[in-house]
């Protein structure tokens, strides 16, 4: 599932080639995504120009803006096994191509979603009004995200602080991935109560987070694959992990084995002895 660094990659990887165009036509194939795409969304972005290529949480904006009125948002989110491509104005369809935007620049911006998890909606007003969006947490490579937040958002919390981490309203986009590798970072087993947990070692933890998604990203701008490619498969970078998805290994710090465990449905990663 694409998680936050691959949808900021995703947003840097079509922001150049949409900004400051102008949308000529959409193509609906499948409404039938998460939630139905609006029938009515090509009339209401046709003749708009794109003026900001934004990202909440894991939701990509395409904000959008005429003469004749204020901006609007198509919203997107990639689901489980979503993906954008920038295609040719001619490029062939493929059984998973669910919508099309085609620009004025003759430049097409393609959903593919096999699995149809994703959403494209459209909202007009605030983005923050909308009610996938309003009940967000701050952004963790924010500076609203802080020491001082995590701990008051965890004072008598008693689930896990794994879940504390992933919890959207606490703070977006700590996926399954990046909440275990933080977690190794800061040396913090994910199994222990969040509210337990001291001051001290959840600025580290959110040290951790922003160090560990920042570094994601960082690999994502340099070795994702072209987006005009016409095969349009997602190409996410390489992950570099210490515990996620190493069940068994040997932890690249003390040479223990990685355990894994089922949180909330949910496979987690972590060194019983790194990690307290």
């Amino acid at each position: 599932m694409p998680e936050l660094p691959e949808v900021e990659t995703s947003r840097r990887g079509i922001e150049p080639y949409i900004l400051h165009s102008k949308v000529a036509s959409v193509t609906i194939r499948d409404h039938r995504l998460r939630w139905p795409i609006p029938a009515q969304l090509p009339e209401k972005t046709e003749g708009r120009t794109v003026i900001e290529v934004n990202r909440r949480a894991k939701y990509i904006d395409l904000v959008l803006a005429d003469k004749s009125g204020p901006a609007g948002h198509i919203i997107i989110h990639l689901g489980m096994s979503g993906s954008l491509r920038i295609c040719d104005s001619d490029t062939p369809a493929g059984k998973h191509d669910h919508i099309d935007i085609l620009f004025d620049n003759g430049r097409l911006l393609r959903l593919r979603d096999p699995r149809r998890f994703g959403c494209v909606l459209w909202h007009e007003g605030e983005l923050d009004q909308h009610k996938l969006i309003t009940r967000l947490g701050p952004e963790p490579l924010q500076e609203s995200f802080d020491t001082d937040y995590l701990y008051d958002s965890a004072r008598g919390r008693r689930c896990s602080i794994k879940s504390h981490i992933m919890n959207s309203h606490i703070v977006v986009g700590v996926g399954n991935i990046y909440a275990c590798e933080s977690l190794f970072h800061a040396g913090i087993n994910p199994k222990r109560e969040a509210g337990r947990i001291s001051k001290q070692r959840l600025d580290r933890l959110a040290t951790a987070i922003k160090k560990t998604l920042a570094e994601a990203i960082g690999r994502g701008g340099t070795t994702l694959r072209d987006f005009t490619a016409e095969d349009g498969k997602p190409g996410y970078f390489a992950q570099q992990l210490n515990v996620y998805g190493r069940a068994g290994e040997a932890c690249p710090s003390c040479g223990n084995r990685v355990k894994q465990i089922t949180q909330q449905n949910r496979s987690t990663f972590y060194c019983p002895r790194c990690q307290r």
